[in-house]
């Protein structure tokens, strides 16, 4: 091997400061000098290194890389670029590799090439890609399941229909995929027909499934044909008593309108007004006179419905936010 050069020899004290590793080679590629940095990061010794070049550690694809990167560093002076470090065991140590050639005064070319060890970052970016990966399982976990709870919520939206004197139509279109909107349009066994709209605070899954808890609650009590205000005031004990989540409420308008369609029985819990629109009248606002119910004991009023006489050609419409 040839003697290290003098400009080698006075730089080697600096060179040995540095925490990065710094390899020297010769216009022959072949490693003059290693400073201890470089040694731990190779796990190797300074006699394994000196006079080798980089074809006796890489092979195949690695070192046509290697080579290539250095060869653009001899042509444009100076080089910066991502490769690894081979460990004694052959473990791989991800490095970014700068390269810079000198001259001496006689003209001679050499490398001074520095290891930044960046095994630290490859390791938090190989984390983080692993976090995302399991972030993006775990959201299309929640797409397919509000998915099917937005198609079993939907199943569960009331359908129109013709009952004797009295036309049903319904429009289901909730503000977001899934919420917590019911309704229910029900003949009874006793001819009465059904109609409920109840909307639940909040949004998402946690709604949608109050809300089909108190539907089955609420198709209970309309199949034993219970009074309206009676089941506005168990539906209010129902969700203090059963479900008790803290600052959940929800609202509900409910009308019963006898066979002939000329009466209708009307009962509401703090939701917004029914409509009753009647031929050559002024439209009438029907206001609850209940409060929200599932937040206080005594929401329900003493008499929480009213009867109401309609005529042919009278509507009434319940919404909520989502259903119609």
């Amino acid at each position: 091997m040839d003697e290290k050069p003098e400009w080698l020899a006075q730089m080697e004290g600096i060179l040995e400061a540095l925490n990065e590793g710094v390899l020297v080679l010769d216009d022959c590629n072949r490693m003059l000098f290693a400073n201890d940095r470089f040694l731990q990061m190779t796990g190797r010794r300074l006699e394994q290194i000196e006079g080798r070049t980089p074809a006796d550690f890489y092979s195949g694809e690695d070192l046509a890389f290697l080579m290539r990167e250095v060869a653009r560093g001899e042509e444009q002076g100076r080089n910066r670029f991502e490769f690894y470090l081979l460990g004694p065991a052959d473990e791989h140590l991800p490095v970014v590799i700068s390269s810079r050639v000198i001259e001496d005064p006689e003209g001679r070319r050499y490398a001074v090439v520095t290891f930044t060890d960046i095994g630290e970052q490859k390791r938090a970016e190989q984390q983080l890609k692993e976090a995302n990966e399991q972030l993006e399982k775990r959201q299309r976990e929640i797409e397919t399941e509000l998915a099917l709870a937005s198609r079993v919520q939907q199943s569960l939206a009331p359908q129109g229909l013709r009952w004797g004197r009295v036309s049903v139509d319904t429009h289901y279109l909730p503000v977001r995929t899934i919420g917590g909107d019911l309704g229910v349009v029900s003949p009874s066994g006793n001819g009465q027909l059904n109609l409920l709209v109840c909307d639940v605070s909040g949004h998402g899954i946690g709604s949608a499934l109050v809300a089909n808890r108190i539907y089955s609650e609420t198709m209970s009590l309309l199949e034993r044909g219970t009074e309206l205000g009676e089941m506005l005031r168990r539906l209010n004990s129902f969700v203090l008593q059963q479900l008790r989540v803290s600052g959940f409420f929800f609202s509900l308008a409910a009308a019963r309108l006898d066979e002939d369609g000329r009466r209708m029985h009307f009962a509401s819990g703090g939701h917004p007004p029914a409509i009753w629109l009647s031929p050559g009248r002024e439209s009438r606002l029907l206001e609850p006179r209940s409060a929200v119910l599932g937040c206080l004991e005594d929401a329900v009023a003493a008499e929480p419905a009213e009867q109401i006489d309609l005529s042919p050609g009278d509507r009434v419409a319940l919404e909520t936010d989502g259903l119609t």
